[in-house]
């Protein structure tokens, strides 16, 4: 078993479009939802998510803040990652993490009504990778 590095991680995760975000619901099932990965960000165990304020994954994420998120690439390679999110509502912040591609989803940009960014913090890395997989802890 090779242990890879989170640069390692970080370059393969680039190749990955959508990771699925995991909640605890308030009936206390896991909620997961498919949220746009930003390829272009070096992953450096906090990721970044917009959405709406108004969606059950805000009222999750303030009800309970522990996330998991879940990554899957090519030829078996997938990552599960368990971290801390927070939730933040500031434009500068935002800004930071914005990309054009988001557009689609946001129509008024960082101006769009109700706009929240997700911010998970990174606590536990697993990775698979064919037969290699290893765990980062943060």
């Amino acid at each position: 078993m090779s242990q890879k590095t989170l640069s390692d991680l970080s370059e393969q995760m680039r190749k990955i479009d959508i990771a699925m975000l995991s909640t605890h619901a308030e009936n206390g099932n896991i909620a997961g939802r498919p949220m746009s990965n930003n390829g272009e960000v070096e992953y450096d165990g906090t990721s970044y998510y917009f959405t709406y304020e108004d969606t059950h994954t805000v009222g999750e994420i303030e009800r309970d803040s522990k996330v998991a998120l879940a990554f899957m690439g090519q030829n078996a390679f997938s990552v599960a990652v368990e971290g801390q999110a927070q939730l933040i509502r500031d434009k500068a912040q935002m800004k930071d993490h914005w990309s054009s591609d988001l557009d689609r989803w946001f129509k008024d940009g960082l101006d769009t009504p109700g706009i929240v960014m997700i911010q998970v913090s990174a606590t536990r890395v697993h990775y698979w990778d064919g037969e290699d997989e290893g765990e980062i802890k943060l």
